[in-house]
């Protein structure tokens, strides 16, 4: 049985850059977060790094913002590193390894330095292993050795994590989902740079089914490993069947999805002052479909009345796709649903806003999204 005393070391990285007063705001944020996922963890911070004893998951710890990797490290003293080092390789199974390297790390004055210590330990090493051979450059085994004052934490594996900033730290942010792929890869790159995201779902009316709604609920919750309490906003709205009624009969039905998006930044807009956020996101990607153009965007952009965020703008759709499998949102993005009647067979790509505007007075009530009430509820 493995009596040794082991911790689990938490790296991260943009937290430790940031100035002194921001850096422990950040780093309580970070903590807390930690927390939230591993309520019966027991956390350590110094500068830099966390330590976590107790109930650690770490599939749960490496999607916690903020965290660039981990490490299961066994904790030796100073003065005892040397049978540490030898007990460590011995579990470790270093004699299978033909190849290996030391990196050694001090922190806190020592009268020894990192290569004294390196040097000492490989010698011990291969005392016990004559076979092995020291390889700086493309080892088959690491092993590394932080010294921290009269402490040592000895680890072979760094377990990368997802990054970015803590969860919260740049506020809220509502997220347009759509339930596609490019809308919860948005929400996720919002959440990375530290943004807590409220998903909002607009249902509508008479072109959407349930499958749409199911489909946005099963990314939602696909997010959830990232954000714990995130919750699904729907919104059921009627606004597209009068618009729609009114472009066929001018026969400019080819600006449906432009008055359609316009609607929804505007609702969007809404449920962010009612949440207290402070703009919203959207999955829209320069050129990718007939509302997306440098025009189309403009246009879309004229409706909004708070800052409206495209982090998947310059994107190709190879690389939204591949962000999505990595953040484990594809498999229920690419559900099988109903498409939306409303879509134009040739939707227009150069408006102006000139254009929609007067095309939105001959409908009315695109700008009276209310306050939401009764069309508005949490759906997950």
């Amino acid at each position: 049985m493995n009596d040794m005393e082991q911790v689990w070391l938490v790296r991260y990285s943009e937290v430790f850059l940031k100035s002194e007063p921001v850096r422990r705001e950040w780093e309580r944020t970070l903590l807390s977060n930690i927390r939230r996922v591993l309520p019966d963890a027991e956390p350590r911070r110094e500068r830099g790094r966390i330590w976590l004893k107790g109930a650690v998951d770490p599939e749960k710890l490496k999607n916690v913002f903020g965290i660039v990797s981990l490490s299961l490290c066994d904790v030796v003293p100073l003065d005892g590193l040397s049978g540490g080092v030898l007990a460590f390789c011995e579990r470790r199974g270093i004699a299978e390894a033909a190849t290996f390297a030391l990196r050694v790390r001090r922190v806190g004055k020592h009268s020894f330095s990192s290569r004294d210590v390196a040097g000492r330990l490989g010698d011990l090493i291969r005392a016990d292993y004559p076979h092995l051979r020291v390889d700086l450059d493309d080892p088959e085994r690491e092993i590394f050795i932080e010294i921290r004052d009269g402490t040592c934490y000895l680890f072979d594996r760094k377990i990368p994590a997802v990054g970015g900033i803590p969860l919260g730290v740049e506020g809220t942010l509502v997220a347009l989902v759509s339930g596609g792929i490019d809308s919860p890869a948005a929400a996720f790159l919002m959440m990375k740079r530290g943004c807590r995201i409220v998903p909002l779902y607009i249902g509508l009316e008479g072109y959407l089914d349930g499958t749409n709604l199911a489909r946005a609920e099963a990314t939602v919750a696909a997010l959830r490993r990232y954000q714990p309490d995130i919750e699904l906003t729907v919104v059921e709205d009627g606004y597209l069947v009068r618009a729609r009624r009114a472009l066929e009969e001018r026969g400019q039905e080819r600006y449906t999805c432009l008055l359609c998006k316009r609607r929804m930044y505007r609702i969007a807009a809404e449920i962010a002052r009612r949440e207290g956020a402070k703009g919203f996101v959207t999955g829209e990607s320069m050129g990718q479909v007939a509302s997306q153009t440098l025009d189309n965007l403009a246009v879309l952009t004229d409706a909004a009345t708070i800052p409206v965020y495209r982090p998947l703008i310059g994107f190709d759709k190879e690389d939204v796709v591949r962000l999505a499998r990595e953040i484990g949102t594809f498999d229920a993005s690419i559900a099988p649903v109903g498409g939306c009647g409303a879509v134009p067979a040739r939707p227009a790509t150069t408006a102006t806003v000139e254009t929609v505007r007067a095309l939105e007075d001959a409908v009315g009530d695109a700008g009276d999204v209310g306050t939401p009430a009764g069309n508005v509820y949490s759906s997950i």
